[in-house]
Parts: structure tokens; C-alpha cells; sequence
């Protein structure tokens, strides 16, 4: 009989900072959605213009991202991530000191360079740390990730009820403090790899306005943003295949336990993003519960989630990858089956424990996914992974989102809200079915 290895506790202290970190970033994304019309009249701005507020955010994070591989192997994953600390956090302080609009809009974008580092830094700092012990821990690192949506919402209701939209952001700082403090003391010391590749600077300029225009013009419907982007991704990737030393490596992509792994991460960044966007939606314009209870009855996907990846290693260990991320699939399915059916007006307890279901099939997809993008990798590619999985995961909820959106669009001028909805939620069922595909391709049993 062999006795597992238990991580160690400074690993455990480096995944808890780096946890800080992540729902830094997620839940200043989605914090400020619920503020939008507060900012609005405060700032007697008019709402397309406020709206860029939060679009502002997401174009420079996309913007960020492709760098981050690069700026790992240059300065060091502990250099690079306490840098985009410091950035988000002053940009999250300045946030709450704006005086006009277009003020607010320029320090979202800092803000938003900042927490566009942050995750896939964090993801490739951890991976490289945790090594063996990454399919044990990885559930614990990729927490905030179904948490933090919740919470944003939920806490950014109680603040611009009670402080006002300013304090959206000035109660985010002192986390943003305590994180780089930490941070200070428990990440590893510098280590960047020996082979400094120049930077493509011909692969910026096509990758990172490409990504931006992208995931702009299908978050905001606007399709000559979104084309405009297509063109340039596909100019990216030509470009790519010629140069030794691109930006995002797409040489990744010849992994197949990678390749896999990153279709399934398109995938459920298209079913989760999107649903995030239908349920809370579905609560405030038909149930009519305010910005705060709606996060608060999100709560049971959070928890199902929490309990899942919670004890991800454990199950991954038992069960492998493959049978491991099915299930988490078809737990996702039946979670969302009551939501088809919002036209028959479901008990709200009967959707309170498909959230729960639904949320636990999320934490089970999201754990084997992870562990074997990283663990098929050497340690010195991690960080460039890190870097395309977030593109990909970027782009993915930006196109279920878009799609998404566009349906309930069509459908509420014709049906009635509930019904309206319960269609959307079909189409939703049938985005998250497609990661069966990918799923059934995964190996039966972890390396990591």
C-alpha cells in the first residue's frame, strides 16, 4: 500500500495568494455591471458611453493576455504578477476617484491590463510550482473561477445600495494591498527561463488588436468590430507558423492531451459565460428580484461548484480524466434541463437544486480539464499555455455569450419573458452538450 504525497505547506501559501489574486480579477469584471446606471446619472453621462466602462475593461485585458507568456520568460513569473498587482490595483483606486466618464473609461483600461495578467500569470506560477502535486491542488487553485461571478454581482448590489458606485471599487483596494503583500513574502523568486526569445512585435500588433476587436464586437454586437478582428487573428496565424519565437505559440496546439484540453476550455467558457449572463437576467427582469438577490440565488451553482473542486484531486486521482469530465458534463445537462422549461414556471426550489447540480457538473468539468492542459507540458512551455488557454477560454464566453444574448433578444419579441428564456436556455443545453466531444477524447486515467 503506497501513501499519497500530501503538497507542502508553502505550496498550499502560494496557491492562497494566487486564489487572492484571482478573485481580484473576476470579481472587479463583474462587480461593476450592477453599478453601470449608477455611474450613469452620477456622472450625467449618457448609458452607451458609461457602458464602455465595462467593455473597457475586457479590451484591454484581452489586449494583455497574449503578452503574458512572453513577459514570464523575460522577468519572472513573481516579478510579472506582483507588476500587474500594483497596476490593478492603483487602476482600481483611481476607478473610485474619477471625475467624468471618459475618466473612469481610461482607468478601467489600466485596471484592466492589470487583472488581464493576473490569471494567466498566476495559473502558469502555480503549474510550474506544484509540478507532481498539480491534479491534487488544481481544484483549490480554479475556485474563484465559479465563485467569483457569484459574488460580483451579490457584493456590488450591497455597495452601490448603501456607499454608492465609488465604493465598488475603493473597498476592492485594500484586498489588492493585502494580495501584493503577500504576495511579497510566499511567491518564488524570480525565475525566468534561460532562452530569451525577442519580443514579436509584428505578432502584437496582430494578435492583441485582433483579440480586442474580437471579443468586443461579439460582446457589444457590433459586427464590423468583430470581423475586423477575424481578420487579424487569421493574419496572427499565418504570421505565426513563419517565425520561430511567436507571441502565443500555436506549436501547442501539436500536444494532443493539450489540444483537447483547450477545445474542452473553448467549450465550457462558452456554456459558462453564457449561462452567467441568462440567469441572472432570468431573476432581475422575471422574478424581479433585485441586483443582490440575484447573486444570492446564484449562490447554490457557487456551492456546488465549491464542493467539487474542493475535493478535485481526490476524485480525479480515483475516477481519471476522462470518466471524471463526462460526468461533470452530464451533471451540467441535468442542471440546466429545469431551466428549459421556465415557460411551465418551475418551483423555485426545483431550480434552486438544478443550480446545485449544475454547478457541482461545472467544478468535475473543470478540474481534469486543467490538470491536463499543464501536466502534458513541459515546465518551460506552462507559461505560454497559460497564456493561450485564457485567450481561448476569453473567446469561447465571448461567443456563447453573443449568441446567447442575440437569441434571447430575438425571442423576447415574440414570447412571452418566461418562455422567452426557457428557449435560450434550450440553445444553452445544446452549447454545453458540444463538450462531450472533446470530453470523450480525454485519457482514462491522470499523469499528473
Amino acid at each position: 500500500m503506497t501513501t499519497a504525497v500530501r503538497p507542502d505547506a508553502a505550496l498550499w501559501r502560494l496557491g492562497g495568494v494566487l486564489i487572492m489574486g484571482a478573485v481580484l480579477s473576476i470579481l472587479d469584471a463583474t462587480i461593476v455591471t450592477v453599478g453601470i446606471d449608477s455611474i450613469a446619472r452620477d456622472l450625467g453621462s449618457p448609458l452607451p458611453t458609461v457602458q464602455w466602462v465595462a467593455s473597457a475593461y475586457l479590451l484591454a485585458a484581452s489586449v494583455a493576455i497574449p503578452l503574458s507568456g512572453w513577459l514570464v520568460d523575460r522577468f519572472g513569473g513573481r516579478a510579472v504578477w506582483l507588476a500587474a498587482v500594483a497596476i490593478f490595483t492603483a487602476g482600481t483606486l483611481l476607478c473610485g476617484f474619477a471625475w467624468s466618464a471618459p475618466a473612469l473609461i481610461a482607468f478601467r483600461v489600466l485596471h484592466g491590463l492589470g487583472g488581464g495578467l493576473m490569471q494567466p500569470v498566476g495559473q502558469a506560477v502555480f503549474a510550474q510550482a506544484a509540478g507532481p502535486a498539480l491534479g491534487r491542488m488544481i481544484g483549490v487553485i480554479t475556485l474563484p473561477a465559479t465563485v467569483a461571478p457569484v459574488l460580483g454581482p451579490l457584493l456590488g448590489g450591497v455597495l452601490v445600495a448603501d456607499f454608492g458606485w465609488r465604493w465598488m471599487f475603493f473597498g476592492i483596494v485594500p484586498l489588492g494591498v493585502a494580495t501584493f503583500a503577500f504576495a511579497r513574502r510566499l511567491l518564488p523568486a524570480p525565475s525566468p527561463s534561460g532562452a530569451r526569445a525577442p519580443l514579436d512585435v509584428r505578432g502584437i500588433l496582430l494578435l492583441s488588436p485582433g483579440l480586442g476587436a474580437f471579443v468586443y464586437g461579439l460582446a457589444e454586437g457590433v459586427v464590423v468590430a468583430w470581423l475586423a478582428g477575424a481578420v487579424l487573428l487569421v493574419a496572427y496565424g499565418i504570421h505565426a507558423t513563419r517565425v520561430p519565437h511567436a507571441v502565443l505559440d500555436l506549436k501547442l496546439f501539436r500536444d494532443k492531451g493539450f489540444t483537447v484540453a483547450s477545445v474542452s476550455t473553448f467549450l465550457l467558457g462558452a456554456s459558462l459565460y453564457s449561462s452567467m449572463l441568462l440567469l441572472p437576467l432570468y431573476y432581475e427582469q422575471v422574478t424581479h428580484a433585485s441586483a443582490w438577490q440575484a447573486g444570492l440565488l446564484l449562490a447554490p451553482q457557487a456551492a456546488g461548484s465549491a464542493a467539487v473542486l474542493l475535493t478535485g484531486g481526490r476524485l480525479l486521482s480515483r475516477f481519471g480524466p476522462r470518466t471524471m469530465m463526462l460526468t461533470g458534463i452530464a451533471s451540467s445537462l441535468l442542471g440546466t434541463l429545469a431551466f428549459t422549461q421556465l415557460g411551465s414556471a418551475p418551483n423555485g426550489v426545483w431550480l434552486t437544486l438544478s443550480l446545485l447540480v449544475r454547478g457541482a457538473g461545472l467544478g468535475a468539468s473543470t478540474v481534469p480539464g486543467m490538470t491536463t492542459l499543464y501536466s502534458s507540458l513541459e515546465r518551460s512551455r506552462i507559461p505560454h499555455a497559460a497564456s493561450a488557454v485564457n485567450v481561448l477560454n476569453r473567446i469561447g464566453g465571448s461567443l456563447g455569450t453573443a449568441l446567447l444574448a442575440a437569441i434571447l433578444h430575438k425571442e423576447l419579441t415574440s414570447a412571452a419573458a418566461p418562455v422567452a428564456f426557457g428557449t435560450t436556455f434550450t440553445w444553452a443545453l445544446g452549447l454545453s452538450a458540444l463538450t462531450l466531444l472533446p470530453a470523450a477524447l480525454f485519457p482514462r486515467r491522470s499523469t499528473a
